[in-house]
């Protein structure tokens, strides 16, 4: 679903994302973790189009989000670190102008609206305007509307940042059922005890370079995910 080859991407002198590789499968909860500043959202941020890149390529279900941009964005969805949504608009108009890009009918967006906003705990609160809402509502907002269109591949950066305990366990079950029913979910967090419970796959990169990728299994071993990451962190070789 998600092929990245030989990702490179430069700030000036700096190398951000150096050579990365990875594969990401339909039905895969794929999760991405590193420090700060290793590489996690400049990757996420090519994968969706927003950065240009210096070398490598990014696929998306075989397209190509360079050469076919629009075809690549039509079956995936992004929540970015910090939702920068509309604040002009309610929380229903914004739901209604993402179903409207994606062709979404009306029938179809009412019942996922409905669903998804009663299970995030976002009801009561989609007639007011987005400016009054908390960075948490705001979150799940931007979560409804990544969920409504049925995307292929769901990017996520830190995506349980601000949500309350209830919403955490809520998108977890999303994620889930959405893998379940064929799509991709490759996402950044720090939480390193949700990623150990909930990802088939992690990958760890560091200083721009992937150190560790595979099953939990195969990355982890007998150690815990933060055992492996902060040895991984410490070691400077």
């Amino acid at each position: 679903m998600l092929e990245i080859r030989n990702l490179t991407k430069k700030f000036g002198d700096k190398v951000a994302v150096d050579d990365l590789s990875l594969t990401i499968k339909a039905g895969e909860i794929f999760g991405f973790i590193g420090h700060n500043g290793a590489g996690k959202t400049t990757t996420l941020k090519a994968i969706t189009g927003i950065l240009q890149y210096d070398k490598g390529e990014i696929l998306i279900d075989g397209k190509s989000i360079i050469e076919e941009p629009l075809v690549a964005k039509s079956i995936m969805a992004y929540i970015p670190d910090n939702p920068d949504l509309y604040e002009f608009m309610t929380g229903i108009q914004y739901l209604n102008f993402v179903a409207d890009v994606f062709g979404v009918s009306t029938a179809e967006r009412k019942e996922k609206i409905d669903m998804y906003a009663n299970e995030l705990g976002l009801i009561k609160d989609l007639g007011e305007n987005i400016s009054a809402y908390s960075h948490g509502m705001k979150q799940k907002l931007a979560i409804i509307s990544a969920w409504i269109h049925q995307p292929k591949l769901i990017i996520m950066d830190e995506p349980f940042v601000g949500l309350d305990p209830k919403a955490s366990h809520q998108l977890k079950l999303m994620m889930r059922e959405a893998c379940n029913n064929g799509s991709a979910i490759f996402f950044s967090t720090h939480v390193l005890e949700v990623a150990e419970k909930l990802c088939d796959k992690v990958a760890i990169i560091k200083s721009g370079k992937l150190v560790k990728c595979g099953t939990m299994e195969e990355v982890k071993g007998d150690d815990t995910l933060e055992d492996v990451f902060l040895e991984l962190e410490d070691d400077n070789a």
